[in-house]
């Protein structure tokens, strides 16, 4: 890793570019790819569910909603389910839940109809 280091040191030292840059702007673009480097987080495995999926969003920087962790945290314990067909949420509190989406879709009123187009069985808007 060291030797790695030394020659990918050498040629960032001997590039045109870092050669013409001012030790402000260069002193800036190390600062930045340090920043990068930090971020970065190597994955134990090539899937990694719903952690990895949330290191890939910080990795990428977009960030995630506050809103958006606690749905994903609902969404990972009461719905998640191993192999057992047993949950987080079932085996922490050694208790039963109600099916998640059957509890979210009996709080959801009817919809309404949509819009009916004026030529289309619908009130005629323009007169003629």
């Amino acid at each position: 890793m060291q030797s790695a280091w030394a020659e990918g040191h050498s040629a960032f030292d001997q590039h045109v570019i870092t050669q013409r840059l001012a030790p402000k702007g260069l002193a800036d673009w190390k600062a930045w790819a340090t920043e990068q480097v930090t971020a970065f987080q190597r994955a134990s495995s090539a899937v990694e569910g719903r952690n990895g999926a949330l290191a890939q969003l910080h990795h990428n920087q977009r960030g995630l909603p506050k809103q958006r962790y606690k749905v994903w945290t609902v969404l990972h314990n009461f719905d998640c389910r191993a192999l057992d067909g047993t949950t987080p949420a079932v085996r922490f509190f050694r208790r039963t839940f109600p099916d998640l989406f059957e509890t979210v879709l009996s709080q959801i009123e009817v919809l309404p109809r949509p819009r009916q187009h004026p030529y289309n069985g619908g009130t005629k808007l323009l007169t003629s």
